[in-house]
């Protein structure tokens, strides 16, 4: 079984309520009708119905729940409540009543934020920043999170590295230049949610051109000043740095470069030193391993709001939205 089908499995033990704004996509509705057939997750699309059937027009979405901003009875206390949370930065009932029939983003968070629905799925045709802005201003982060940070998980066929292919990246979609406490906060969070997707031991690698001090640089010293932090931080989290790639995943160089870690040549969880990094990383190894990249997921949110590459295809935003109903499972403990 695909791992992409563990976690469907997963969340169809479970169900949960997604919401899917992007409906001035056909892609949205690709996935939706997928998802519905495969039953793992409840749908909520926002839009007109006249908007939503054109749109799933040759399509199989019944079953989804489709929410009119301009027509729900809902409208008026999302408003209220925006109205409450933005006040201080200059909300005004006009002005959130503006936004929410007119950015079907901010709409679908709100639904998260009131209960209405369990998590988000974005980004099909949205940027990162307009995906995220809604949910840093309604959601926030999440107790104890110091930071909103992104991963991939990589599903890399054929491969003995990592959990037997199994990895989490980060950070390749968000922070860009992490300070050494960022990069800290983000190997802690990764951590997590490689437990919590994957179901094993994480075992983290903090990344950098050298291994245990081979370079000196001021690079260098941001990554073991991050390693340092996140050992204080996460006593019983097995984690080391900072070491090269080959260092964290292969046995021997592990071996070789850093013989006394417990983490050289066994890392799947592995922190980039910045968003360069990440992204190319990450890139390389969809196109040149051919491994499946689900995300940019986000971690850090009071509740799961996930984004999507633009380039996506109508089954990358059905994993996406297994792997957001599996993390609302969890905030369920």
């Amino acid at each position: 079984m695909a791992f992409i089908d563990v976690l469907k499995a997963k969340a169809k033990a479970n169900k949960k309520t997604i919401v899917l704004p992007e409906t001035e996509d056909r892609r949205t509705y690709e996935a939706a009708a997928k998802i519905l057939a495969e039953g793992f997750a409840n749908i909520i699309l926002v839009g007109s119905e006249e908007a939503v059937k054109k749109g799933s027009e040759g399509l199989d979405i019944t079953g989804a729940v489709v929410v009119d901003p301009a027509t729900s009875d809902k409208t008026a206390s999302y408003i209220d409540k925006l109205v409450e949370l933005r006040q201080k930065k200059g909300m005004t009932p006009e002005k959130a009543k503006e936004i929410l029939l007119n950015q079907y983003l901010y709409y679908g968070v709100m639904m998260v934020k009131m209960g209405d629905a369990d998590g988000m799925v974005s980004g099909a045709c949205h940027s990162t920043a307009d995906t995220l802005r809604p949910c840093l201003q309604i959601l926030k982060t999440k107790p104890g999170t110091k930071l909103v940070s992104s991963f991939f998980l990589m599903i890399v066929p054929d491969c003995e590295y990592g959990e037997e292919g199994k990895f989490v990246f980060a950070d390749c979609g968000l922070v860009q230049d992490p300070t050494s406490e960022e990069l800290a906060a983000i190997a802690a969070s990764s951590a997590k949610s490689f437990e919590l997707l994957v179901g094993a031991e994480p075992r983290v690698a903090m990344l950098s051109h050298s291994t245990m001090g081979s370079a000196k640089h001021a690079l260098v010293d941001k990554v073991a000043e991050a390693t340092r932090i996140a050992k204080e931080e996460n006593p019983g989290l097995k984690l080391d740095g900072e070491m090269q790639l080959d260092a964290s995943i292969v046995p021997s160089v592990g071996k070789s470069k850093a013989p006394n870690s417990d983490v050289a040549g066994k890392a799947n969880v592995l922190i980039f030193p910045n968003l360069d990094a990440g992204n190319i990383g990450y890139k390389l190894v969809q196109r040149l391993a051919k491994a499946e990249a689900y995300g940019p997921m986000t971690q850090g949110i009071a509740k799961p709001v996930n984004d999507l590459s633009r380039g996506c295809s109508a089954d990358d935003i059905v994993g996406v939205v297994a792997i957001t109903a599996v993390q609302c499972q969890a905030d369920d403990k």
